[in-house]
Parts: C-alpha cells; sequence; structure tokens
C-alpha cells in the first residue's frame, strides 16, 4: 500500500526523472547526409591531387579528347561515388527510406554503359594500348587497394549513425568506395576499354563491394556496435 502511494507521489515522479536523467550521456546530432559526404569526399580529393601531382593531368585529358567514352565513363564513376556516398550516410539516420539505395542507379549505368562501349570502337585511344593480362591485375589492384582506406572511413563515420538496414548500407559504402577508387585510377590509367581490362574493373567493384557486405554490415550492425 505505501509503495502504490509513494508511485501516486508526483514529487516521487520527479525525483525518479531527474535520477534517470542524471545518467543520460549527450548525444552530439548529426550532420547532414550531403555534409558529410562532402567530407569524406574531400578525402578522396586528396588521393586526386596526389596523383595528379605524379602523372598530371595532361595523359588523361587526351585519352577523353580522344576517344570520349572513357571521360563519360569516368564521369559515370564519380557520380556513383559521390551519389553511392550520400545513400550510405542516407540509409544511416533512423526513418529514412530504403528508396535511397537507388540513388547511385543512373550513374551507375552511365558508367558501365560507356565503359562498355569502348569495347566496340575499332580504333585504340590516343596516347594508350591494350593492357595486357598483368597490366589489367594491376587495375584489379589499384581499385581495391584505395577502397580499403576509403570503406574503413565510410564505416568510420556511419558507426556514429545508426543505419537500420546495416547491409544495404555497407554495400552503398563498397559501391561508393570502388566507384571512387575507379575515378582515381582514369588519373593514371593508360589503357584503352578492352574485355581483359574490364573484366578486371568488374571484378575489383564485386570483390570489394561484396566484401563490405560481408564485413561492414556486420560492423555497422547496431548489436555489434553495443558489445562489450
Amino acid at each position: 500500500m505505501e509503495t502504490i502511494e509513494a508511485m501516486a507521489d508526483p514529487h516521487a515522479h520527479d525525483q525518479l526523472i531527474a535520477s534517470l536523467g542524471a545518467e543520460l550521456a549527450p548525444v552530439r546530432r548529426l550532420r547532414p547526409p550531403w555534409l558529410r559526404t562532402l567530407g569524406w569526399l574531400a578525402v578522396v580529393a586528396v588521393f586526386a591531387l596526389a596523383l595528379f601531382a605524379r602523372y598530371g593531368a595532361t595523359p588523361m585529358l587526351a585519352r577523353w579528347a580522344g576517344a570520349p567514352d572513357l571521360g563519360w565513363a569516368g564521369l559515370g564513376a564519380a557520380l556513383t561515388a559521390i551519389t553511392a556516398a550520400w545513400a550510405a550516410f542516407a540509409l544511416g539516420v533512423p526513418g529514412r527510406r530504403a528508396a535511397w539505395a537507388w540513388l547511385p542507379l543512373a550513374p551507375a549505368l552511365l558508367w558501365i554503359g560507356a565503359s562498355g562501349l569502348g569495347c566496340l570502337r575499332g580504333w585504340i585511344a590516343p596516347a594508350t594500348h591494350i593492357a595486357s593480362a598483368p597490366e589489367a591485375g594491376d587495375c584489379l589492384f589499384f581499385i581495391i587497394g584505395f577502397s580499403v582506406p576509403l570503406s574503413a572511413l565510410l564505416v568510420v563515420l556511419l558507426r556514429r549513425a545508426c543505419p537500420l538496414r546495416p547491409v544495404l548500407t555497407a554495400v552503398m559504402v563498397g559501391l561508393a568506395s570502388a566507384a571512387a577508387s575507379a575515378s582515381l585510377l582514369e588519373i593514371c590509367h593508360a589503357f584503352d576499354a578492352a574485355a581483359t581490362d574490364l573484366a578486371m574493373h568488374v571484378l575489383a567493384v564485386a570483390v570489394v563491394v561484396g566484401v563490405n557486405a560481408a564485413l561492414g554490415g556486420r560492423l555497422l550492425a547496431p548489436e555489434v556496435r553495443r558489445a562489450p
């Protein structure tokens, strides 16, 4: 009876609320997805500047001028990286719809379509040659190598959020990282679009997306973050 009376006491309610509130830790509000995307892209830009300092922009622009499909493919890869990263950050906000995952679709189609058109050309782009199997393998390692730090950075940034669809978010992380790495490859990519080279690009993107879906999805899952 006394317990019921204590529970009905408004002063006791106030004390309970105050004690619970005292244990709460302040939470810093996340920045908007587009702003966090810009922060990640700033790191990609640092990599790009380092590559431009090493190789310059002239060879890349010469290839694009002689074979515009290579330029469109590079543009599609860059836009895919931007939109996929934006989608990943948007999916990390509770309440956002899964439809955000469709955001990179159009630029990804441009990237894939323009890359495939290069195989149909009957001439070799200026200042390039057809990649041999070992050279195409170098492209594979380049994309995977740059995707590792870019994916890790995205996962770290997203762990502060609460993705309710961790695997889908991780797929966007992998797509953004692989597309950004393919964009960086354009700076020093001295090969024309050929079946062997494109196959290696597709394999690299598939590996990056698959690994992110498997590992990134677990790292972004709420139960993993709460584990001691």
